[in-house]
């Protein structure tokens, strides 16, 4: 176990609000991340995270999975972002080709996020998991229920999305500064709609530089799917003494009726993936 993960509570509440300003001084002398897992919401990447944790090449972030800089930090400026990574000193001790990265599941979804990346980070390579968009709407309703940024039911907060997202959407796009809790916590359908969340991805980073991983094989055959995302990111081989499933929640049963209509719904979205893709999702073979 290292000594930040036995670190008492308290201490370690105090690094992460020492540890922005801190790294803030001393970004001259940090890692950039050479890759980020960009998303999407509830489809596997906490899972994601932790097994690519375990590459000896890997470090991850300082305290947290994910900066959240690309989406809603990004006033704070380069340095408060280099900040959250290691020195890039004590990484190459570790390893000499140590890379680091962070997961932030909103990039993928902001409007602002890819271009951001890419301007930034013009080399880096980005992870886009996805899964049945269905269930993933599902999950995340019930997730945002659980942590109170929502109160209506699952059919009623779709009926909702539309009223309640596309004016943020316009607020965001009219002002890149802005936040906005009603589309980063109540948005079901449209996180789905992989394909053009993946598609601005290709066009900032380029289609070589976005690799994406589909959930479903992943929990299936993480061992493959696994080694595939460690040949893409250029890293040494190596297989994790296990592949654990994080942040899985039992919940009642979709409604047939509801679940026949995303289905419909999201028929034309995941069509255009699979174009992109090249094959069949895989919650539709």
């Amino acid at each position: 176990m290292s000594i930040r993960a036995s670190a008492p509570l308290e201490l370690k509440r105090l690094g992460r609000r020492l540890q922005p300003a801190i790294g803030e001084r001393t970004a001259r002398w940090r890692l950039p991340p050479s890759f980020l897992v960009v998303g999407a919401q509830r489809c596997g990447t906490t899972s994601m995270y932790r097994a690519l944790m375990a590459h000896p090449q890997l470090l991850p972030p300082i305290f947290h999975k994910g900066v959240a800089y690309f989406d809603v930090s990004y006033q704070r400026g380069w340095d408060w972002y280099l900040g959250h990574f290691p020195l890039a000193a004590r990484a190459r001790k570790r390893h000499p080709r140590a890379q680091t990265f962070e997961s932030s599941g909103y990039y993928t979804y902001h409007p602002h996020a890819p271009g951001r990346i890419g301007h930034d980070l013009p080399e880096v390579r980005l992870l886009l998991m996805v899964r049945d968009p269905v269930e993933r709407a599902y999950s995340a309703h019930k997730h945002e229920l659980e942590r109170g940024f929502e109160t209506e039911s699952f059919e009623r907060a779709l009926e909702l999305e539309d009223a309640r997202v596309e004016p943020e959407i316009a607020r965001l796009l009219a002002d890149p500064s802005y936040y906005s809790h009603v589309h980063r916590h109540q948005s079901y359908r449209r996180r789905g709609q992989y394909a053009e969340q993946l598609l601005r991805l290709q066009q900032v980073v380029g289609a070589d530089r976005v690799h994406v991983v589909q959930s479903e094989d992943f929990f299936a055959e993480p061992e493959r799917v696994y080694a595939e995302v460690v040949q893409f990111l250029g890293l040494d081989p190596f297989v994790p003494a296990s592949f654990d499933r994080y942040n899985a929640r039992p919940r009642a049963p979709m409604s047939p009726g509801t679940r026949q209509d995303l289905e419909a719904h999201f028929a034309p979205h995941d069509d255009a993936l699979a174009r992109l893709l090249g094959t069949t999702p895989a919650w539709r073979r």
